[in-house]
């Protein structure tokens, strides 16, 4: 009995019934999302691993300890507090950029760097709390909100394929013009990639047959597929630091490694205003806007699509709780920036769990308190390669992508906008990229069309910023910054 009025007070805090879902459906899209984005906790700290001007590095244990940390806690207050289905944890692409930044900057130290990603945190925070990045939200036509959902499932469906080596870079040395083909030298390769085949072939089927656990079940037995291969044929990872194996893991080789306890002393690790002295102002300034702008737009867009393939966007287009889950994203960058692990973000990979039924915050708790054990079980991690998550990841977009028929392709001054929107996701490998470009061109047209009348006064403001951000690299050449 005492089970059961807890049970029901679990339903009545998330709205499990009320979304249409079960505890059991949250649980299992909490561990499908940890599985598709528990790799940060290894890759974040090969990407930060550099050395600063002063020669320190931040250390690859205590770098994947706090990764997991920052992650858990942040993806906890989501669940708990925003109940939404959303998991956060170091964004790609904001921690390249601060590894390019150091390693390029002279005089800037791995604190000072991260002192400028907290700047930028607060400062989104402050947006939030004066509602303007929740009005921004509001001003975005639907047609626009539609492409973002679509170009996030044709941008997590490319990050899988990629992951898996089915589609690859084409070095420039080839002196060819298309950037990606098919495998290595136009032919697939390794047995990885075959990991990859058959868990894309096992989860299609299964999901097409309506299995309850498909996402997951599809993850499972691909990673017991890898294991195996692995122990049988030693295969090894793609890049082992010294040498290339194009037949072998893309990044985590398969294995269980040494069990070490949790260093967590980067906590704390940082310089709020180092860069302003090292750099000068206008420097350190342009930095943080790029950083901002980054973070502000690609948490927005991935919120936006996630939300929008749980179905708990409204008819007026407005997400419930949409103030907190921007208010925790805006938190995600002041702690990442002030544990030293990067900005802390909404990740894409939780529609591995909103495929396999998430709908709540409990899904995000569950996969936050796995965060948290990932600290002291880092070795349980490794055993589950890139491979083995990345049909979640083609089948997840496949889902988001059939949203598509929603946008009116008969007004092209919503139908260009959004076409741009989703082919530079993932032709650009940022959500933001694919924003700002949609949201320009929708005011150009609409301009053209002699609609201006129709484009909220905020679309205007947005598109301005884009503007900067696109011709960053104009601005830093016009005051000398390299």
């Amino acid at each position: 009995m005492l089970e059961e009025r807890t049970l029901t007070g679990v339903d009545r805090y998330f709205k499990i019934t009320e979304r249409g879902s079960t505890v059991s459906r949250e649980v299992r899209g909490g561990l499908a999302t940890f599985f598709a984005m528990s790799y940060i906790v290894v890759l974040n700290p090969l990407i930060l691993s550099g050395a600063d001007s002063s020669g320190q590095v931040l250390g690859l244990e205590r770098v994947a300890a706090v990764t997991a940390f920052v992650a858990g806690i942040l993806t906890i207050l989501m669940g708990a507090w925003a109940k939404h289905p959303f998991a956060l944890a170091t964004g790609l692409g904001v921690n390249a950029f601060v590894a390019i930044t150091v390693a390029t900057h002279p005089g800037l130290s791995w604190p000072d760097m991260m002192g400028l990603v907290m700047l930028s945190g607060i400062t989104m925070l402050i947006l939030v709390l004066t509602g303007f990045r929740t009005a921004v939200f509001k001003a975005v036509p639907e047609g626009l909100k539609t492409a973002i959902v679509v170009g996030i499932g044709l941008f997590i469906a490319l990050i899988g394929l990629v992951n898996a080596g089915f589609v690859r870079r084409i070095p420039d040395a080839a002196g060819t013009t298309v950037p990606v083909g098919l495998g290595f030298d136009g032919k697939l390769l390794g047995w990885p990639t075959l990991v990859f085949i058959v868990g894309l072939i096992l989860t299609i089927a299964l999901v097409v047959r309506k299995v309850k656990g498909a996402i997951l079940i599809g993850i499972i037995a691909s990673t017991v597929l890898a294991n195996i291969l692995e122990l049988t044929l030693h295969i090894g990872p793609s890049f082992d630091g010294k040498n290339f194996n194009p037949a072998g893991w893309s990044l985590v080789a398969p294995e269980l490694s040494k069990w070490s306890f949790p260093d967590l002393s980067l906590i704390g690790h940082f310089d709020l205003f180092g860069s302003f002295s090292h750099l000068g102002f206008v420097a350190a300034a342009l930095l943080a806007f790029v950083i901002l702008l980054s973070i502000f737009f690609d948490a927005m867009g991935t919120m936006v699509g996630l939300a929008g393939e749980a179905g708990t966007i409204d008819k007026d287009g407005n997400i419930p709780n949409v103030d907190r889950v921007l208010m925790v994203d805006a938190v995600g960058a002041i702690a990442g920036g002030g544990a030293s692990v990067s900005s802390n973000q909404i990740y894409v990979e939780s529609g591995a769990g909103i495929g396999e039924g998430a709908r709540t915050g409990l899904a995000s708790v569950v996969t936050g308190v796995l965060f948290l054990i990932a600290m002291f079980v880092t070795p349980l991690i490794k055993l589950v390669p890139f491979e083995a998550v990345a049909p979640a990841l083609v089948v997840v977009g496949f889902m988001m992508v059939s949203q598509v028929g929603k946008i009116d392709w008969a007004d092209w001054g919503i139908a260009i906008p959004a076409f741009l929107t989703f082919t530079l996701m993932p032709f650009t490998y940022s959500i933001a990229n694919g924003l700002g470009a949609g949201f320009i061109a929708y005011v150009l047209i609409r301009t053209f069309q002699g609609r201006g009348k129709e484009i909220h006064p905020l679309m205007w403001a947005v598109a301005a910023a884009f503007l900067l951000f696109f011709g960053i690299g104009p601005i830093e050449q016009l005051f000398g910054i390299h």
